[in-house]
C-alpha cells in the first residue's frame, strides 16, 4: 500500500479517533498522543491490514492497545495520595446540589466516566461509534458474548448512575435498577 492511499483510507477517521480516545484518556492532551501514536503503529503495521477490509474496526483495535499501554504507563508513574493533598481539597472543594436540575452533557460523561472501563469501552463502541457486536470483539479482542454482557452491564450501571437525576424530575420512582447478571 501506498502513503497516499494509507493517508486517503485512514485520515477521514482521525476525528472519530480523537472523539473516543479523549473518552479514553480522559484529557485532550493524553487523547492526541493515544491517536498519535495510533497512526504511528497502523502506518508501521500496514502490512498486515488486508485492503478491502474494515479500515475504521483496525484503527480502532489499535488505539485500544495504544490507549491500555498509556493507561498502564500512567498508573506507573503516578504518584500515592497523601494526607496533604486530601486536606486541600476539602480546603478548595465548594458545595454544589447533589443534584442539578438540568442534565448538561458534562453530567452525562460524568455518570460515563464512573463506570469501569470494560463496560465504558464496550458501550462507547456500540452506542456512539456504532460498531456491531463482532467488531467490537474484534476492537477489544474478546469473544461476542462477552462484548453483549459488557454491553448490557454498561448500559445498567450508566442508568444506575443517572437514576437520581431522573428520580427529581419525576420520571422514574424511587425503586433501585436491578443490576441482573
Amino acid at each position: 500500500m501506498k502513503v497516499e492511499d494509507f493517508e486517503e483510507i485512514a485520515l477521514p477517521h482521525s476525528r472519530d479517533l480523537y472523539r473516543t480516545a479523549v473518552r479514553l484518556a480522559g484529557n485532550s492532551v493524553d487523547a492526541e498522543d493515544v491517536v498519535q501514536e495510533t497512526y504511528l503503529q497502523a502506518w508501521r503495521s500496514i502490512g498486515r491490514f488486508e485492503v478491502g477490509t474494515n479500515i475504521r474496526a483496525w484503527l480502532y483495535r489499535i488505539m485500544f492497545h495504544v490507549a491500555s499501554h498509556h493507561r498502564r504507563k500512567s498508573w506507573k508513574f503516578a504518584q500515592p495520595w497523601s494526607e496533604e493533598d486530601e486536606a486541600r481539597w476539602e480546603e478548595t472543594l465548594v458545595y454544589s446540589e447533589p443534584v442539578s436540575q438540568h442534565l448538561t452533557d458534562e453530567d452525562v460523561l460524568a455518570a460515563f466516566d464512573r463506570i469501569p472501563s470494560g463496560f465504558r469501552d464496550a458501550v462507547l463502541l456500540a452506542d456512539v461509534n456504532e460498531f456491531s457486536y463482532a467488531e467490537i470483539a474484534t476492537i477489544l479482542q474478546i469473544p461476542i458474548g462477552t462484548v453483549m454482557s459488557r454491553l448490557y452491564r454498561g448500559r445498567k450501571l450508566l442508568a444506575k448512575e443517572l437514576e437520581g437525576y431522573a428520580q427529581s424530575c419525576g420520571i422514574m420512582t424511587a425503586e433501585p435498577l436491578p443490576l441482573a447478571a
